[in-house]
This record gives C-alpha cells, sequence and structure tokens, in this order.
C-alpha cells in the first residue's frame, strides 16, 4: 500500500506534551466496527464497563531506562558535544547506540559523560568509541561494568521522550515517573509501552474487580518504533528488531481464557505484536523468548487479540498502519478526524482509543 494513504491532518498544538493528572483521567475513543455508533467517547475510568468478565488484559512490563547520555569527546585538544541514546546492551560493559551528530565519531575516540575529569560516582562516566556504522549507530566499550555501569547510566541518564516531544521541551525528573508504567519491571526499553501509561493502582484493582485477567510480557521498545517510513510503499520498510519474552504460564492461561470465549485485550500495539510473533496459524499462543520485526499492515489476520488499547499515532507511521489493518483504514480515518475535531490529546503522553477488529481482520 501506498504510504501516503495513512497520511491525517494533525493540529500541532494536540500533541500532549505532559500527561493526565491522574493518569486514569485520560479520555478513551470507543471504535468498533459493529457497533452503532461505530465512534464513542469514554473515558480511560470507563474501561472496566467495557470489558466482560473472563476476558484478559495483557500489559507490556518492560521498564524504559535512562537511555539519554551527553558527553564530550575530545580528539587532538578539541572538543565535540555529542550525546547518545543506549539502544541495545551487548555485554557487560558494551552498548549499541545512536549517535547524534555521528559525524563527529570515529573508532578509538573517547567520550566523557557528565562531569569531566571525575569518575561514576563523582558524576563522570568514560566509554570508547569501537566502531561506527553508517546510519549513526555506534558500538561504546564503557569503563565500567555489570551493576556499576547501570548505576552510573541511571545517575547520568536522561529520559529518552519521544522527538516530537524532546523537540518542544526538554527531559526533567517529571518524566522519570511519568513515562513509565507503575508495573514496569523488566529493564531495557528505550520508549514507553504508552498504552500501559494510563494505568493506575485504582484502575487495575476495579479490572480485576470486573473480573478480567491481568497478564504481563515483556517486549523491549526500541528506537524503531519512531522511525519514519521513507520509502513510498508499505512494502519497502522493514521493522527494526526487538527483543522479547511470553513465558510458558502466560502462554498457557491467555490460551485457556481464549477456549473459553474470553478476548484477549492487548494493551499497547507492543503487547499486540509480541503476541501476534508467538501465535500459530491455529492461534494457539506459544511461549516465545527472542527478536521479532512484525509489521503490521491492513491485510494482516490477526491471530490472537480481540480488541486493543492505544494512543493516538503518528501520521504515515507503523503503528497508524497497525490500527488501520486492526480496525480499517476507513474507519480509523474517520476515528482519527473525530479525535482531532473534539481535541483529543495525541501520542506517547496523549489519550487513547479502544479498538475492535474490523469484521474481515479477524
Amino acid at each position: 500500500m501506498r504510504v501516503d494513504d495513512f497520511d491525517f491532518h494533525l493540529p500541532e498544538e494536540l500533541v500532549a506534551l505532559r500527561p493526565a493528572a491522574p493518569r486514569d483521567a485520560a479520555r478513551l475513543l470507543l471504535v468498533d466496527p459493529a457497533a452503532c455508533p461505530t465512534i464513542a467517547d469514554r473515558m480511560i475510568v470507563d474501561l472496566p464497563a467495557l470489558l466482560s468478565p473472563g476476558d484478559a488484559l495483557v500489559f507490556n512490563d518492560t521498564k524504559v531506562i535512562p537511555a539519554e547520555l551527553k558527553g564530550r569527546r575530545m580528539r587532538d585538544g578539541v572538543a565535540a558535544q555529542v550525546s547518545v541514546t543506549l539502544t541495545k546492551r551487548l555485554g557487560i560493559d558494551r552498548w549499541q547506540a545512536l549517535a547524534r551528530p555521528a559525524k563527529r565519531l570515529k573508532p578509538g575516540d573517547r567520550i566523557t559523560f557528565g562531569e569531566e575529569g571525575g569518575v561514576c560516582l563523582l558524576g563522570s562516566l568514560m566509554a570508547t568509541v569501537q566502531e561506527r556504522g553508517a546510519e549513526g549507530e555506534v558500538t561504546l566499550a564503557f569503563d565500567f561494568s555489570d551493576a556499576n555501569l547501570d548505576e552510573a547510566i541511571a545517575s547520568l541518564g536522561a529520559m529518552p521522550l519521544p522527538p516530537y516531544i524532546a523537540s518542544r521541551r526538554a527531559a526533567d525528573e517529571r518524566d522519570h515517573i511519568d513515562y513509565q508504567t507503575i508495573f514496569a519491571r523488566e529493564e531495557g526499553a528505550v520508549a514507553a509501552p504508552t498504552a500501559g501509561l494510563h494505568f493506575t493502582p485504582e484502575l487495575m484493582e476495579a479490572i480485576g474487580e470486573r473480573g478480567a485477567l491481568r497478564r504481563f510480557v515483556t517486549l523491549h521498545v526500541g528506537p524503531g518504533t519512531f522511525l519514519p517510513v521513507r520509502s513510498a510503499d508499505t512494502a519497502g520498510h522493514v521493522m527494526h528488531e526487538e527483543t522479547g519474552a511470553i513465558s510458558s504460564e502466560t502462554a498457557e492461561a491467555l490460551n485457556e481464557v481464549k477456549a473459553k470465549g474470553g478476548q484477549i485485550v492487548a494493551v499497547g500495539t507492543t503487547a499486540l505484536r509480541l503476541l501476534e510473533s508467538a501465535t500459530n496459524e491455529e492461534g494457539r499462543l506459544g511461549p516465545f523468548f527472542g527478536a521479532t520485526n512484525l509489521f503490521i499492515t491492513p491485510g494482516y489476520r490477526f491471530r490472537c487479540v480481540d480488541r486493543l488499547v492505544t494512543n493516538f499515532h503518528l501520521p504515515r507511521s507503523t503503528l497508524f498502519m497497525l490500527v488501520a489493518a486492526f480496525s480499517g483504514l476507513d474507519l480509523m480515518q474517520r476515528a482519527y478526524a473525530h479525535a482531532v475535531e473534539q481535541r483529543y490529546r495525541f501520542y506517547s503522553y496523549g489519550d487513547a482509543c479502544l479498538l475492535s477488529p474490523a469484521g474481515t481482520a479477524k
């Protein structure tokens, strides 16, 4: 399909720079192709009433690391400011990262993050550039390893806010809480599973009281979630790999939900992509430990997920393509036009949708 088919107009002022407070005060757009009306305005706190006993909500419990590091490269007595976003751990002291500007770095360069001349506990961390790729990626070997390195990154790093927020304000201490779900526990993401940001302890309790199960999977969200689709056709785009895990216990529990007629409700596109990656042609979910680069566009046959809670996404993005595949492109275009008209808040800190599948997509 043409990428232009997934474009839409979005006023810049609808991009949320801060989340709703409290988290479950956000709005919820109900989109159901089989209902009348197909589009309805609700609130996140209404979610438990929109579920049925025996359904299962599946959350992504990945934890965002403070992956943004600012530093200085010294070469021949000349300093250059650089920043890196850690993207993938390669070993006890090595990380893959995206560097800006990458042209300032070459193998062998030394970078000081934090206060120059100090040691880790006094506010400084050193790394050596081992490799540099063509797309701005670098391999960094740090002077510390394991827990000491983790502690230094946690101390010196900033939360890696999405570009559409970071371009309008700097990350601050509030983001260390706001850009993390309440159930985050498995460190490794450089972006939050943003649909999960709406959930509070009270909302989780209300879901349980409704008789719906709450289950957790892990997909470490990578920077690829923000990369634009540069090809003119969706067939020319390749998704970046992200690593994830689904335990045998969780897989069996969700298979039992399906067998008893319950619905699987994915909280976020990351949970959906992982569940679909781990489900076979017959619709049976299995344990999963590894990487996925599943790219979902209209025409995809969903095998596992019955409903989806998700935020509002960028025009022409892989995530808008996914929701168009789930509920139908025409309906999602109408839903987003309604959201713009009604002044819904968009993107990571914005409002949410509860989507049901198009009749032919399931």
